[in-house]
């Protein structure tokens, strides 16, 4: 597609902020909370995840778009080059927008694939000085406004996980071991992760009663917006608590299986959101960067007598993981799929399936 004409845009905060740049993306206007993150590469998977429904998100790294964006691409049906198969976001603010580009996967340029999917984006913004602000005070509401002024919209009060779940249940796979993987927003590399080591998934929509199905563990997966509208699921988990099939949590799946003990979470000031969170593994000195998204966390002072907390992160000594002291549940906050971003924590699938095979 040819270049088109530069188009002025504003990105425009709760708080009055108004910042200054152009549009490179689709020709709208757009709203939703404006969240940022530190990854340095990786935006197709990131702007693909399912945990950014209903923000716009900001890319701190100060050049972004000079390797395109892969095409779609199916196999045994799972997209393989992004992690969704559309575009999550609300829209994407950088500091620099690449219209060339150079990469032996491209198929397209950013901005191209961004119109193709109607989300707007605006570069020449100075993210270091907006991200700074983020980090005083914290996420807020936002607009990227191109031609007409929207309604402010904040992603909270939604339930966004039915939004981004499948709505009946797909079966891939058919390995020796049966996983049914309860999808509040699954990013694909999740599955892919979980083929690899030779099982069957059956993925069910998030507020789906699969107690009639045969399986040998349950995996929830990651999510967008706040855990604790997801009420239905909630009650799916605490009565999977009553069994003993080995269950993993990982983000948003580890929000709601603490709420599910009863324990409680709140929202982070800013989230974590990049590909170069540390973690701790508790109880040693082992620790790992990994890849997380996520806006809300596990109150630990909360935590019940049977569960402990798994991993802390080494920023802020948040809650990064809990388990079960004796049965074989356990959940992280972070993502061990990574995509994009370090496989450092990938080895907790096949503890996972350990489990299992127990």
């Amino acid at each position: 597609m040819a270049r088109l004409k530069q188009v002025d845009a504003c990105l425009l905060l709760e708080d009055g902020s108004e910042f200054h740049g152009y549009s490179f993306g689709y020709q709208g206007s757009t709203a939703g909370e404006v969240v940022f993150s530190t990854s340095m590469n990786g935006y197709p998977e990131s702007l693909t995840d399912p945990s950014y429904a209903g923000q716009i998100l900001v890319a701190t790294y100060p050049l972004i778009g000079n390797y395109g964006v892969p095409s779609s691409s199916v196999v045994n049906g799972v997209e393989m080059n992004w992690e969704s198969d559309r575009v999550q976001v609300k829209g994407l603010v950088v500091g620099e927008y690449s219209h060339t580009f150079s990469h032996w996967n491209a198929n397209e340029s950013l901005g191209d694939w961004l119109q193709r999917f109607g989300i707007p984006a605006i570069g020449g913004i100075d993210t270091r000085k907006f991200t700074k602000l983020l980090r005083e005070r914290g996420s807020m509401l936002g607009k990227i406004i191109i031609d007409n002024d929207v309604d402010w919209y904040n992603p909270d009060g939604d339930n966004l996980v039915e939004k981004v779940s499948v709505k009946e249940p797909i079966s891939y796979g058919s390995g020796a071991k049966t996983i049914v993987l309860i999808d509040c927003g699954v990013k694909n590399n999740i599955i892919r992760c979980l083929l690899r080591r030779n099982t069957t998934i059956i993925r069910v929509p998030s507020n789906y009663n699969f107690f009639h199905l045969n399986f040998d563990g349950v995996l929830i997966s990651n999510g967008p917006g706040n855990p604790k509208v997801n009420i239905q699921t909630i009650e799916n988990i605490r009565d999977l608590f009553t069994k003993n099939f080995p269950v993993m949590g990982i983000c948003l799946g580890n929000q709601l299986m603490a709420l599910a003990t009863g324990a409680d979470t709140y929202k982070l000031p800013y989230g974590h959101r990049g590909h170069n969170q540390s973690v701790r593994l508790c109880g040693t000195n082992k620790c790992f960067v990994t890849s997380q998204n996520h806006g809300y966390a596990v109150d630990t002072s909360t935590i019940g007598d049977e569960w402990e907390v798994l991993f802390e992160n080494l920023n802020d000594g948040t809650c990064e993981g809990i388990r079960h002291r004796s049965k074989p549940f356990f959940a992280v906050q972070f993502h061990p799929e990574a995509s994009g971003g370090p496989a450092d924590t990938e080895f907790l699938f096949d503890e996972f399936l350990n489990l299992i095979n127990r």
